[in-house]
Parts: C-alpha cells; sequence; structure tokens
C-alpha cells in the first residue's frame, strides 16, 4: 500500500481495486474533474487512474459537441459539459490499406478544366502523364469513408450524428496525449430531451459528493481477504496453465506413440508385400522353365 506525500490517503494494491466502486463501472463525472485525475508511481503502466484514492478506468459524460476534428487515424471530438473545462473524445480509424487515392482520379479533378497553354485546347485528365504535375503540386487525395472503431473491442461505430452542436452522453476508456486527459469511445447515445440531461447531471453531481469525494477505506480483514483471493486466483491460474501443458504434452505422446504403431503396421506390411512379390517371380520363373524359356 502506498499513501499521499500531501494527504492521509491510502493507495490500496491492485488486488484491491475489485472491492472499489468505482474501478469496474462507468463512473459519473465531469470534464472538468477528469482533468483533475491523477497517476501514482507505484500503478505505472495499469492504465488506471485516481481520483482522491479511487481508481477510476472507466467514465461517462454527457455534454454539448462542439468541434470535430479529422487527424491521421482517428477522429477528434472536443465536448463541452458546462463543468468548467472541456474534453477530446477519441474514436480511432478502421485501418484499410486500400484506402489510398487512386491515381486517375487525381489526374481527372487535377486537369478539370484546365486549357493546355501551347495549344489552347482542353487538357485531357486520362492523358495526361505524371510528369505534367509541378514539383510542388500534389494530387488532390480520393480517400474511401472513413470507418470508425472502438477503442477496447474495435468494433465498428457510425459516429456521423455526432456533429458538432448533438448533445450526446459517451462512454470511454482514459488515455492521455502530452499530459492532456482523453476519453477514447466505448459507445455512445443521443440525448434527446432536457429531463435526461438533468437527470445525469443529477446523478454525476450525487456520484460526486458520495463516492468520490471520500476516501476508500478497507479494514485489514478486508485486504487480508482481497489478498487470498488473489492469490486463490494466482494458483488457479498456475493450476489451468499446469493441466494445460500436460494435456500437451499427453497429446504430443499420445502423435508420436501413433506415429510408431503406423510405421511398424507399414513396415510389416511392406515385408509382407516384399514375400508375396517374391513368391509370385518364383511361380514366374517355375512357368518360364516348365515352357522351356
Amino acid at each position: 500500500m502506498e499513501t499521499d506525500n500531501n494527504e492521509t490517503l491510502i493507495f490500496y494494491p491492485a488486488f484491491c481495486f475489485k472491492a472499489s466502486p468505482t474501478h469496474f463501472t462507468w463512473v459519473k463525472i465531469g470534464a472538468a474533474d477528469v482533468h483533475r485525475l491523477r497517476k501514482i508511481g507505484g500503478f505505472v503502466g495499469q492504465k488506471v487512474f485516481f481520483y482522491n484514492n479511487h481508481p477510476v478506468r472507466f467514465v461517462s459524460l454527457l455534454g454539448l459537441i462542439v468541434e470535430r476534428k479529422e487527424v491521421y487515424q482517428r477522429t477528434i471530438l472536443t465536448m463541452d459539459d458546462s463543468s468548467g473545462a472541456i474534453i477530446e473524445v477519441i474514436v480511432l480509424h478502421k485501418f484499410d490499406p486500400s484506402n489510398r487515392p487512386s491515381g486517375t482520379e487525381a489526374r481527372k479533378d487535377v486537369h478539370q478544366g484546365q486549357i493546355n497553354i501551347f495549344t489552347g485546347e482542353p487538357i485531357d485528365a486520362e492523358k495526361t502523364p505524371w510528369s505534367a504535375f509541378s514539383a510542388t503540386e500534389r494530387p488532390p487525395l480520393q480517400l474511401k469513408k472513413t470507418v470508425h472503431i472502438t477503442a477496447t473491442d474495435q468494433h465498428e461505430v457510425d459516429i456521423s450524428s455526432l456533429q458538432p452542436g448533438s448533445l450526446v452522453r459517451v462512454k470511454g476508456i482514459l488515455g492521455t496525449f502530452r499530459n492532456m486527459m482523453q476519453i477514447h469511445l466505448e459507445r455512445f447515445e443521443l440525448v434527446a430531451d432536457t429531463n435526461a440531461e438533468m437527470q445525469f447531471l443529477d446523478e454525476r453531481l450525487r456520484f460526486l459528493l458520495e463516492v468520490l469525494s471520500v476516501p476508500w477505506v478497507l479494514t485489514d480483514d478486508e485486504i487480508e481477504s482481497l489478498r487470498q483471493a488473489a492469490e486463490r486466483g494466482d494458483e488457479k491460474v498456475l493450476e489451468d496453465k499446469r493441466r494445460a501443458q500436460m494435456r500437451a504434452r499427453k497429446r504430443v505422446e499420445r502423435e508420436e506413440k501413433d506415429a510408431r504403431t503406423i510405421a511398424r503396421r507399414y513396415e510389416r506390411e511392406e515385408k509382407a508385400r516384399e514375400r508375396q512379390l517374391g513368391a509370385l517371380r518364383e511361380d514366374g520363373q517355375m512357368v518360364m522353365r516348365r515352357f522351356g524359356f
């Protein structure tokens, strides 16, 4: 366990997280509070952030989309939830190696409506060689429709409705970029009326006051119980791994035994065929001698 240098907060080991009221739930939280989340040195690499000493991984926010921006391999939605801060919601693009510009289509677009200054005739895009481009001129990209995916399961998700002005509730996992908190989208739903928005804000405020703002405390007995459960879980994992290795070893031994059995059977059959062939050869020679050959 670790303690905070400035406060009397106790940060429990990871095996205690399943007893936390925040770790395995969609935490209703405001953007301003997301930016207050922090990492603790003893939990580096576990993709977990802390509000006080509450471990938080999954969050749920409701707000207005105020900006939508397309960058390489992702779409960035900027959300304002009236909490005093904005937050970026990241939606990943599905990788498609065929999503590249077509040279023919690019030439058509660039030369459409242009005139050859030497002949005075319109340029035929189909016959225009690539050498017609200047050193600084690039054909415009003709990309296929972008397909978006969720952060964890990488399921396809349609975010065409998430445009500036949309009121939406998003759920996602936490991340950072240049020390700024972000949310990677897992799912979303559009909010149609003010009543649903007010209900969410009420639940968010209650959760902040009753859970997040109150330090998470475990007794020594609870910690020991969680430790034993984690050790039993580790032992079960090791036992399952040992059994899997044993099954794999027995399978290999069985396959080797079958291979030896097949080889011995083939050897016996091969010797039987050789004896039959020898008998046929002797019978043939006897017949030949009988007829004087």
